[in-house]
């Protein structure tokens, strides 16, 4: 192992594990996670080598997006706990080292936060323009076509003040209108209330929402729509989202960040690549990271994720930070996208790929969707579009911890059913199981936090096919790595072309059985698998 000169910051050398608090730990037995849950299982997330947790939203609400709806910003749900609890949290993290990043959600709040209470009051209310009310058509209708996310209109009629309000997902969420100098103080201040207890960075939700069109005109129509699709994928939301001034606030809101020392801003944008870069900022003074969702939207092909790869890091601005996402709690887990085996490779990229990885709990184990009866569904999205079948609740079921009732999860009845293989699949039995998918994990995180080249180095293309990618990583200090993965279930063959050929060792493989093998101008692997194969020296003349 060698060391890199040059400091890099946590946020690109670690690894970050989303927590979707309600379904990690339940510690006080009433079927949901909460904030003492994830303070007992830190020296689990300790011990699987990630760098950072990131926590999907704990603040007071009335719960009907799960937390997205939030009615005060700067305090905590009973439902998780405290903020006792939760500086109990930061404190027990921060000493075991790992970095916590909050979820912020600044695009909308609940319809009870008391800032939507007030600006609904009345016309003449202070706070109306906090909010993007509009009167209707002059016939009645709606101020224009934007469409919910969730479904249906985006627009919701007020009865009292005789005028619609906007809300780009639940009625129950109103979008705040980020054009009120006084709004965005109010949200600085919040980054600042959180920054100042010590969190080490935001994850922020739907950025590319933040700003619309100061006309309010109506989008488009998709001329690719299927039925198939959300209602919402009707309209191209050209207007109603990624409007040009958002980079003003998103560079506004880096500011308020770098004002404390090594803190991060991610943002959530699904955009294609060239509009997500601009997230990046024009002199990088946007986010840190736009989260990068290739893995998550395109399907499972070796040669259309390799040109993905290679087009994004071509597309990067310079010194922008590449990352990498295969799951999270609006998507289908990778094992239900790949199956179990591919899963194993899959894991190999993400935390093989140059960039920050951000691993979605419960994937370290192989977690997969749990098939959630219409009758238990939780998920607004599934249950305000039923004929879609787009609940999310598939992919937040609870943490698999033992064999024990409820996955070790809760003593109470869980929130959402657990997977009915929790007795097979969970941390207990894998953690000691050289050949688990946890075990897999760990190895290549610990691989990952120890060498240069794989955390910081350089990222270079070497081949593609229908069932192969290849690529090496290399640190300036002279190491490099080759990773070879098989994206199928057939067998494949890797031929070098380029002489002299590259040697080395496999030191972490998807069968470990391959570990330790040496690697020569044919590399062979079954299907399903992946290696990892530290090259005995750099040679410049084959990237």
């Amino acid at each position: 192992m060698t060391s890199l000169t040059t400091h890099s910051p946590w946020w690109k050398t670690g690894v970050i594990y989303q927590i979707y608090p309600r379904s990690f730990y339940d510690a006080n037995g009433d079927g949901i996670g909460d904030l003492q849950g994830i303070m007992h299982r830190l020296d689990y997330i300790q011990w699987l080598g990630v760098r950072a947790i990131w926590i999907s939203p704990f603040y007071p609400s009335p719960m009907a997006d799960f937390g997205y709806d939030i009615a005060n910003y700067t305090d905590i749900d009973p439902l998780f706990g405290t903020m006792d609890d939760f500086e109990q949290l930061l404190q027990g993290a921060h000493q075991r080292g790992l970095k916590v990043i909050l979820d912020f959600v600044p695009n909308h709040t609940s319809d009870l936060h008391p800032w939507f209470v007030e600006s609904k009051s009345s016309k003449a209310s202070a706070k109306r323009d906090w909010y993007i009310w509009q009167d209707g058509k002059p016939d009645g209708g709606e101020p224009n076509n934007w469409k919910s996310v969730f479904g249906g209109s985006a627009w919701e009629w007020d009865a009292h003040t005789r005028q619609y309000y906007y809300h780009g997902f639940l009625k129950e969420q109103p979008d705040l209108n980020w054009r009120n100098e006084a709004v965005q103080e109010a949200m600085y201040d919040v980054m600042r209330f959180w920054l100042d207890k010590g969190v080490d960075g935001f994850r922020v939700d739907v950025m590319w929402h933040l700003i619309k069109d100061a006309q309010l005109r109506d989008n488009p129509v998709n001329p690719d729509y299927t039925e198939s699709q959300p209602t919402y994928d009707q309209l191209l939301p050209v207007y109603s989202t990624d409007q040009p001034e958002v980079h003003a606030i998103v560079a506004r809101m880096r500011e308020v960040t770098d004002a404390y020392d090594e803190r991060v801003l991610i943002g959530e944008v699904y955009l294609p690549i060239q509009q997500l870069m601009t997230y990046y900022g024009a002199q990088n003074d946007g986010a840190h990271m736009p989260f990068n969702f290739l893995l998550v939207r395109l399907p499972w092909q070796a040669q259309e994720i390799a040109a993905a790869i290679d087009q994004y890091e071509g597309a990067l601005p310079a010194n922008g930070w590449p990352n990498w996402v295969l799951g999270n709690h609006d998507n289908p887990r990778i094992v239900s996208r790949v199956g179990e085996s591919q899963a194993r490779v899959a894991a190999m990229l993400l935390l093989t790929l140059r960039g920050t990885p951000t691993l979605y709990y419960g994937d370290e184990i192989g977690m997969r969707d749990v098939a959630i009866p219409a009758e238990e569904m939780q998920d607004p999205q599934g249950l305000n579009m039923p004929e879609k079948d787009l609940s999310r609740d598939p992919c937040r079921t609870p943490m698999q911890w033992s064999g024990e009732a409820h996955a070790g999860f809760s003593t109470a009845k869980p929130w959402l059913r657990v997977d009915k293989r929790y007795r097979r699949v969970n941390v207990e039995r894998q953690r000691d199981d050289p050949f688990s998918m946890l075990s897999l994990h760990r190895k290549l995180i610990e691989l990952r936090n120890s060498e240069p080249a794989l955390n910081q180095g350089s990222y270079t293309p070497l081949f593609s096919n229908d069932q192969v990618i290849v690529y090496r990583r290399d640190s300036p200090d002279g190491d490099s790595f080759l990773v070879v993965l098989n994206l199928t279930s057939r067998p494949c063959r890797y031929r070098q072309s380029q002489q002299p050929y590259l040697h080395g060792q496999v030191v972490v493989a998807t069968s470990p059985e391959m570990e330790d093998t040496i690697i020569s101008e044919n590399i062979y692997l079954n299907g399903d698998e992946g290696i990892v194969v530290r090259l005995e020296h750099r040679d410049d003349a084959t990237t």
